[in-house]
């Protein structure tokens, strides 16, 4: 009996909690539904430009004219008439070579040739009275021909004596000292001509075809004494293309010449080479952090107006060149104009659906390509 009470007490209690709590729930206030929140995005404007397909590698420096100075005979070295480092002119002497020896050679050969001349002049005073043969006017010929080729072979060694500048440059160091023994192998020094740069590299085969004479291109070098500062961008243009490919590289050697190079270039230096291969006039273009890839293929996010609203358009487009930072596009199953609005950058990382509202914002400053469109 006690039990039952017991247990009627408890379903009492409960069914009190119960209906209290009821009561406490209809008290509150239903919560009202959430509205869309607009998305804030950076947004840019898709610019008609033109877009260069550009190509970078790396080449080397060279003077526009390289010369290895070596005399053309042997001897004793019995001055030197440069200082290392030193601008010189063309023809301007450089060393000289002991030529007493010659000298002698040649005084005797001026005497041989004076008397040819002399014989040659008697057979022909002879040759008018026939007071001699034909042999002899022959034999008085032929002795002065070999009297003044003989004067002349041996004026063209004496000078040989001479080391002389072949252009207008800069020496390198010497090699040789006064009393050193040269022979045609022998170096004295090496001659730059540094009024004008060239540059060397190599274009991979399959761009082979869009490199020709007159391609222009742009060369990033560090100067000697610039350091801590840009690269300098110095242009150039194409003037030699190698007419076969190499089997071991599979590229081509290609050569150019660079306009109002600094001073600081020096023949040797390796600098990086933006070469233009080709300019397509009046392209569409985006940031590449402008593009969504998805498993439908490459899309833009187009900022659209809608009933006052700024909201997300997907467009499907198809993606053409690439440079620094801009990707040419063209629309597929959609609309975009030169100067529409469209997500800039973070596509993949935002949320965001057809439809969905926009907080358009300029782009950052520092995270601009192309100008700044």
């Amino acid at each position: 009996m006690q039990n039952s009470s017991r247990h009627a007490f408890l379903l009492g209690c409960l069914l009190i909690l119960g209906l209290a709590a009821g009561c406490g729930k209809k008290n509150q206030t239903a919560p009202a539904p959430a509205t869309a929140q607009k998305q804030p995005v950076e947004v840019v404007n898709v610019v008609r430009r033109d877009l260069a397909e550009s190509l970078n590698i790396v080449g080397s420096l060279a003077a526009n004219e390289s010369a290895t100075i070596r005399p053309e005979i042997s001897g004793l070295v019995r001055a030197i008439a440069f200082d290392e480092g030193q601008q010189v002119k063309r023809g301007q002497l450089l060393a000289k070579i002991e030529d007493a020896e010659l000298h002698a050679q040649v005084t005797q050969s001026e005497a041989r040739f004076e008397l040819a001349q002399l014989n040659l002049q008697r057979a022909e005073n002879l040759q008018q009275t026939h007071a001699n043969t034909k042999a002899d006017m022959d034999r008085a010929h032929s002795e002065f021909a070999t009297a003044q080729a003989d004067l002349e072979l041996l004026r063209v060694r004496l000078d040989r004596t001479e080391i002389k500048a072949p252009f207008d440059g800069i020496v390198g160091a010497r090699s040789l000292s006064p009393g050193d023994y040269v022979n045609p192998q022998s170096v004295v020094t090496v001659i730059d001509d540094l009024s004008r740069m060239k540059i060397e590299f190599q274009v991979p085969e399959r761009f082979f075809a869009k490199v020709a004479p007159g391609t222009k291109f742009i060369v990033s070098a560090r100067s000697s004494g610039n350091t801590g500062r840009p690269d300098q961008q110095i242009a150039g243009e194409v003037y030699f293309v190698s007419s076969s490919i190499d089997r071991a590289t599979r590229s081509s050697q290609v050569k150019g010449y660079l306009t109002a190079a600094p001073a600081g270039l020096k023949p040797g230096m390796f600098a990086n080479i933006e070469l233009v291969l080709s300019i397509k006039p009046g392209a569409l273009t985006v940031p590449e952090g402008a593009i969504l890839t998805t498993p439908r293929g490459a899309q833009v996010i187009a900022v659209r107006d809608e009933k006052g609203e700024k909201v997300a358009d997907f467009v499907s487009v198809k993606l053409g060149l690439r440079s620094k930072g801009l990707v040419e596009i063209e629309p597929v199953g959609g609309r975009l104009d030169d100067q529409q609005s469209v997500v800039a950058s973070g596509v993949g990382a935002l949320i965001l659906f057809p439809g969905a509202r926009l907080e358009p914002r300029p782009q950052k400053e520092q995270f601009r390509v192309g100008g700044g469109d």
